[in-house]
């Protein structure tokens, strides 16, 4: 194309377009848990696999794709990762059982990890001038699709019921694929460097998410210490493994040296702990408990997706203008505050109220994401940028599968107004252990283009 800014425009919308899917399809389940539980005849611990499982996917999946990119080609891994998307998409409506859904997911989960590490790879490659201003669109649409997807799931929900949550993935993919199919650079890999894939780093990695998992799931029922003892032994293989090698999966010697970046991720991870949480347990109870509906209910957690939308592009300007933390200490407020405020709702609670308590919390995902992520490249060498890319998303996903194994605690049994408030408790004890870890973080300045 003649206009260079047209095919720069082209060229993000097309890398957005893909990344947008994997946080939508894993918050659109948040509301349409609750049908697909009644349809299978499931309890919440059965039904939280769906969510667990799609996270430990693409937990493992983000590190794993971004090596088969650097290997094989970022276009093509892409693109591959759209059709596992389409493939995952149209099956799941006719999952004969529940079993069958939880391995389409997986699919599903998967094939969308595929388009983070390789998109962010060929924005880095391709875009040189005010490639952070790149970047960031990536990350508004990543944020945004994930704050609406309960909102889109409730409504897809009740009128067309659960199925509809992988009919309308349909859009997205077309769209990505054909523009990613013409806009994206063509691969241009150097094939005398040889890239090896650490197999064995991803089994240990695999089993020591999943061990851990399988710890935090039995807790429902008491603590399991034989499948603490396991994880744990894997965890520590995993690290003595990854230590000596000279192309680990995962650099744990650079974790171990950067504390300022590993505590990011803690932070991260501590902060999808509590968002998700709410994500996924709201929903929960507005619809079992109070009876809201589908429609209502996607309304309802509106709220956080729209204040967090908003909140967004202030809190970039002010991050550009006095570095990350002080947005980081304003988001964490707010999550504390919002935690604080759910001990108000009562079984009488009207839903404006529950509206108003939520926005407080949409308040500190707009803070929080963009913040963390700003700090993170402060704290990363360009050059290793994208590993490091691929290691936050996958702290998301391990505080995802905390706040699912928090809820089938919590929930596994009943749903109560006092169980929804020990949640609340919860997060604000989390809330006041992530403002100690803003404090403590070095005061961050505007990152160098």
């Amino acid at each position: 194309m003649s206009n260079p800014n047209k095919t720069r425009l082209l060229f993000i919308t097309s890398v957005a377009l893909g990344i947008l899917l994997n946080p939508l399809n894993s918050s659109m389940i948040a509301v349409a848990l609750s049908r697909i539980q009644n349809q299978f005849s499931l309890s919440f611990t059965e039904a939280s696999w769906l969510i667990s499982t799609y996270y430990l996917a693409s937990g493992i999946g983000q590190p794993i794709m971004g090596k088969l990119g650097d290997a094989f080609g970022l276009k093509k891994v892409y693109l591959i990762g759209l059709i596992m998307i389409a493939a995952a998409s149209f099956a799941a409506p006719f999952s004969p059982s529940f079993g069958w859904l939880i391995a389409i997911r997986i699919i599903q989960a998967f094939g969308s990890s595929a388009l983070f590490p390789a998109g962010m790879g060929m924005i880095r490659k391709s875009i040189s001038e005010n490639q952070a201003q790149a970047l960031g669109v990536l990350s508004i649409f990543s944020s945004v699709s994930a704050a609406l997807g309960p909102s889109i799931g409730g409504f897809l929900t009740h009128y067309w019921d659960w199925k509809a949550i992988f009919l309308v993935n349909f859009p997205f993919v077309l769209a990505a694929f054909f523009l990613g199919l013409f806009i994206l650079p063509k691969d241009r890999r150097d094939r005398s460097r040889k890239v090896t894939i650490d197999y064995i780093g991803i089994l240990l990695f695999t089993m020591s998410i999943l061990s851990l998992l399988l710890f935090l799931l039995s807790w429902e029922s008491g603590v399991n210490w034989v499948e603490l003892l396991v994880s744990l032994v894997f965890i520590f293989a995993f690290y003595k493994y990854e230590s000596k090698q000279s192309q680990p999966f995962i650099n744990v010697l650079a974790l171990k040296k950067n504390l300022n970046m590993s505590y990011v991720y803690v932070q991260f991870i501590l902060v999808n702990v509590i968002f998700y949480s709410i994500f996924f347990g709201v929903p929960l109870y507005l619809q079992n408990v109070r009876q809201f509906d589908s429609k209502t209910t996607g309304l309802i957690m509106l709220s956080v997706a729209g204040f967090g939308i908003i909140v967004s592009p202030l809190a970039g300007r002010w991050i550009d203008k006095r570095g990350s933390k002080p947005a980081l200490i304003a988001g964490t407020s707010c999550m504390i505050t919002g935690s604080l405020l759910l001990l108000t709702i009562q079984g009488s609670s009207s839903a404006a109220w529950i509206f108003f308590s939520l926005s407080v919390l949409g308040l500190s995902n707009g803070f929080n994401n963009l913040g963390l992520q700003t700090a993170l490249y402060t704290f990363v060498p360009p050059a290793e940028t994208g590993t490091a890319s691929g290691l936050f998303m996958t702290s998301r996903y391990i505080g995802t599968i905390f706040s699912s194994s928090l809820l089938g605690i919590l929930f596994g049994k009943q749903f109560t107004t006092s169980h929804f408030h020990v949640m609340a408790i919860i997060c604000v004890i989390i809330g006041i252990l992530i403002m100690l870890l803003t404090i403590r973080m070095p005061q961050l300045q505007k990152q160098s283009q």
